[in-house]
C-alpha cells in the first residue's frame, strides 16, 4: 500500500505493468508520423489508420519484415536502400518504423483469437 503526503492511498505498483516506463513517446510519435505518411494508397485515397487491423497474413508481414531488415542492415553498414516506388533513398528511421509495423502486425495476428 502506498500513502501520499495528502493522505490519499493507492495499492502497490509492484506487480503492475509500467507502460509509461516501457514505451518511448518520441519513438511512438515518429512511428505515428511514418504511419500517417503511408496512409495514402496508390490510387490516391487515404486508408483508415486502423486498416491493418482488418488482418493480413503473417507470411506477408514476415516477408516485408525481412526485406526491411536487410535494407536497414545495409544502410547501417554504409550502403543505401532505395524505395522501389519513388526511387528515393530510405532512411534508417523509415526502415526502423517499417520493421516496427511488420513485427507489431505479425504479433497482432499471433495474439488474435487467443493464439
Amino acid at each position: 500500500m502506498r500513502e501520499f503526503d495528502t493522505g490519499a492511498t493507492r495499492g502497490s505498483e509492484e506487480a503492475k505493468y509500467d507502460y509509461e516506463g516501457f514505451i518511448s513517446p518520441s519513438v511512438l510519435e515518429r512511428y505515428a508520423a511514418y504511419m500517417h505518411t503511408h496512409r495514402t494508397q496508390a490510387d490516391g485515397h487515404s486508408r483508415d489508420s486502423d486498416n491493418w487491423q482488418k488482418g493480413m497474413s503473417q507470411s506477408s508481414y514476415i516477408k516485408s519484415l525481412v526485406r526491411h531488415t536487410m535494407d536497414f542492415w545495409r544502410v547501417c553498414r554504409g550502403g543505401e536502400a532505395i524505395d522501389i516506388e519513388s526511387g528515393l533513398p530510405v532512411t534508417k528511421e523509415e526502415l526502423a518504423c517499417a520493421i516496427l509495423f511488420n513485427i507489431m502486425g505479425w504479433l497482432h495476428e499471433e495474439l488474435k483469437d487467443g493464439r
